[in-house]
């Protein structure tokens, strides 16, 4: 059958055709990510530095994303409801195992598959202190006792590092923390093959959780952060397996010990993990083991019972009204770069994006030479952390001493 005009035989005369503009939308994203590909396998350092095409991005800035860490504030809380050492102890791992699915798999469940967060912009952008803050708060409601707020900070830009502190000053629960990554790239790239590799992320930075206890004594708590591997890169859906093991080690002796198991390329479950809860040294107790899916539910085996449910909806942060936020505050800041990248209008979002970010190394080139001091407007960096350090001493934590970031008490909510 001869062809007509306008139609066509094979997909490269769809994707050319002006009558499929999503066609050829698809097709160049296809190439942009081919290309991304490319550069990724052949790219040496931190992958942070790298520029992700547009259609990949996340609408959410890295500063926002310790929102994450209390998405079910009740269980914050009721970390402070425990009647005894044990039983804090399985209640800071079970809010701790509720936020994996937020922080490691939303994105997936929202928009199709993992996305590169928007980029902080200062370090080496600016010394501003007001264009790199994320304020919020999830309100007062019936068994949490009180406000629970949000004080984020990015303090530096290469590498990226936020810090941020979660506090419910009525139930006398504090985390203050602080995360930066490095990425790496693991395999090759081939257009013959059906696998490139993967990318890996070395989580560098550390949470210390606080609870004070009616007696008025403070019980303290350091989590260390899982590793990520980011799998399904050559199918251009992205997504994220946590891998080797974490650690919750309580001032009282109490430990948990988490190992990420994950989907292999041939075998495994996606997201498994299995968590040891062991009591201190003079306590002669058997240990709890929770087993299931982090982005799931999770059963405690010693008595079988079911640990922790994420399939229950979860609360979003609450944050000001962008247009009552500060002209550099996170979310005012990349408005039309989010807007953008949610109604698929990438070219918008990427001007934007490449807007803000030639601004704002101007700005950097003009206080340089201006002989501008960039400092911290709610923490002070510290050489090494004292909790880190005599926590992490009672299971050997490597390495054995981390830099950290202490709170001012200065935030919109003190």
């Amino acid at each position: 059958m001869s062809e007509q005009p306008g139609e066509a035989s094979s997909s490269e005369h769809i994707v050319r055709s002006p009558r499929n503009p999503r066609k050829r939308k698809h097709a160049s994203q296809k190439g942009s990510w081919a290309s991304f590909l490319k550069s990724l396998a052949g790219f040496t350092g931190d992958l942070s530095s790298m520029t992700a095409p547009p259609f990949i991005l996340s609408p959410t800035s890295l500063t926002e994303f310790p929102a994450y860490w209390c998405e079910r504030p009740e269980l914050f809380a009721k970390i402070a409801d425990g009647m005894s050492e044990e039983e804090r102890a399985l209640a800071v791992l079970k809010w701790f195992i509720s936020t994996l699915k937020g922080q490691y798999t939303s994105r997936n469940e929202s928009m199709g598959s993992e996305k590169k967060p928007l980029n902080p912009v200062l370090g080496d952008f600016t010394y501003i202190a007001q264009f790199r803050l994320f304020y919020g708060y999830w309100p007062d409601t019936a068994g949490r006792g009180g406000k629970t707020t949000l004080v984020v900070e990015q303090v530096s830009h290469h590498p990226p590092i936020t810090a941020y502190r979660i506090a419910n000053e009525a139930k006398g629960v504090v985390l203050t923390g602080h995360n930066a990554q490095k990425t790496s790239f693991s395999g090759t790239y081939s257009q013959y093959l059906h696998s490139c590799g993967s990318i890996i992320v070395k989580q560098v930075g550390h949470a210390v959780l606080t609870v004070r206890l009616p007696s008025g004594d403070v019980e303290e708590y350091l989590i260390t952060l899982p590793r990520l591997r980011i799998d399904g890169l050559w199918y251009g859906s992205p997504y994220i397996e946590l891998t080797d093991t974490s650690y919750i080690q309580s001032s009282s002796g109490w430990l948990s010990q988490i190992e990420y198991k994950g989907k292999g390329y041939f075998s495994g479950k996606s997201h498994s993990f299995k968590a040891t809860v062991t009591p201190p040294p003079h306590l002669y107790r058997q240990p709890h083991v929770i087993e299931g899916t982090w982005h799931t539910t999770s059963r405690d085996t010693r008595i079988g019972a079911v640990f922790h449910d994420v399939t229950t909806p979860k609360e979003e942060v609450t944050v000001a009204p962008i247009t009552e936020q500060g002209e550099w505050e996170s979310r005012r800041l990349w408005s039309v770069v989010a807007k953008g990248i949610r109604e698929g209008d990438f070219e918008t979002a990427a001007k934007d994006k490449s807007r803000i970010e030639n601004e704002q190394r101007q700005r950097r080139r003009d206080e340089v030479a201006a002989g501008t001091k960039w400092e911290l407007k709610h923490f002070r960096h510290i050489e090494s952390c004292p909790a880190y350090e005599r926590l992490g001493r009672l299971f050997s934590a490597n390495p054995p001493t981390e830099d950290g970031y202490v709170y001012l008490n200065n935030g919109p909510q003190a």
